[in-house]
């Protein structure tokens, strides 16, 4: 459930930074030129060898969710100082391909390189339509050996991730479905290493006031994408997009946007089994929101580790992009940065190099674009 008509910006920061900051940024995306009327919904990650591959959704006619949409690629091999032309990653006929989800495999022993993983979705109608239980929305992945230069074509997994009339379990009635929107993620450590693991909701059944049909949930891989297991729905009503983290101790966390709008605030999920099951939620009264999605990153620097999150801090409106930095896991979010005051949006987080964190984030009616700044006071206090 989306509803904005911004753009995407990618924005190399330091962490230290107290005020929002003009930055000379260039212009990765721009709406309104080349093919498309609008950009977003950003995705960003770093692949193995250091490449930065920067997707959004390619909008023709507006920036309304449905229509012909298109997944964009933007590629950099210098750290951001230069990016290839924009390519269409997945496309599909004159309808929607969207909902970036990207990930590196890197624990498959076929590809010691890495693998990278695009999830994404793809609909036949409106969102609304698919409430009422019309049209079809499926799940997809392609993969890229050579750091995204070249993609498999489309695998459709729909019937494995997603229950609805054409799959496994077609009396659950799931309608909606869409990934992230955002990176997914891939456990380090512990007895789910290697596991893959995409964040998503879905609808259930004929719509519920105030989205209420709404779940959060995940699905995942262990054998590098052979075969799909799904988490268990996050039993609060109206919980909608997600983003998850492995935490430290191994836990999975997942940030949910609430979509009725009753609280204001990002739902969290806990599980101690890699997504199995969930131990707890709670709403994390320091990230508040305006109903939006936001995300989450564990950036790592020599031997500390930071929990990121971002998105609009403020509970009325899309606006004022904060990143949030927590020292503990989540448990409190100790430092908080302003990054842009005005009109922002959806966003990512991408970890460049132990001194450099990326957010590529929907900034006002604008474009992409992309700076580079010395992260050396990532851990100084402010």
């Amino acid at each position: 459930m989306r509803v904005f008509t911004g753009t995407i910006l990618i924005l190399f920061l330091t962490i230290q930074c107290e005020k929002a900051e003009n930055f000379d940024a260039l212009t990765l995306f721009e709406n309104k030129t080349g093919e498309y009327a609008c950009y977003r919904i950003p995705a960003i990650i770093n692949t193995s060898n250091g490449t930065l591959l920067a997707f959004a959704e390619g909008r023709k006619l507006d920036c309304g969710d449905f229509g012909k949409v298109d997944i964009l690629l933007r590629l950099s091999n210098d750290g951001g100082k230069n990016w290839s032309p924009q390519k269409i990653i997945a496309t599909y006929k004159n309808l929607q391909a969207g909902n970036p989800a990207p990930v590196v495999d890197q624990y498959d022993l076929n590809y010691p390189n890495g693998r990278i993983f695009l999830f994404y979705n793809t609909g036949t109608v409106s969102e609304h339509d698919m409430r009422l239980g019309k049209g079809v929305r499926e799940v997809w992945y392609k993969t890229s050996e050579d750091n995204g230069i070249n993609w498999s074509e489309g695998v459709n997994i729909t019937s494995q991730v997603h229950f609805n009339a054409n799959s496994l379990h077609p009396d659950m009635d799931w309608r909606t479905h869409a990934n992230t929107p955002g990176h997914a993620l891939q456990f380090k450590k512990g007895k789910f290493q290697g596991r893959i693991y995409i964040p998503a909701n879905h609808s259930q059944g004929p719509p519920q006031e105030k989205y209420n049909d709404y779940r959060a949930y995940g699905f995942y891989s262990d054998d590098h994408g052979l075969n799909w297991k799904v988490s268990p729905d996050v039993e609060v009503a109206s919980s909608n997009e997600a983003i998850g983290v492995e935490l430290s101790n191994g836990d999975l966390m997942l940030n949910i946007r609430e979509q009725n709008g009753n609280t204001k605030e990002r739902l969290i999920a806990i599980s101690k089994d890699g997504g199995a099951s969930w131990e707890k939620t709670y709403f994390d009264a320091e990230l508040i929101s305006p109903v939006c999605q936001s995300s989450l990153l564990q950036f790592i620097k020599d031997q500390d580790t930071l929990l990121l999150f971002s998105g609009p801090n403020s509970r009325e409106k899309r606006e004022k992009m904060t990143l949030k930095i927590s020292l503990d896991q989540g448990q409190n979010w100790t430092y908080s940065k302003l990054i842009h005051e005005g009109a922002s949006s959806y966003s990512d987080l991408v970890q460049i190099d132990s001194n450099t964190l990326g957010v590529l984030y929907e900034k006002g009616s604008e474009g992409i674009s992309f700076q580079i700044l010395s992260g050396d006071s990532l851990l100084k206090t402010p």
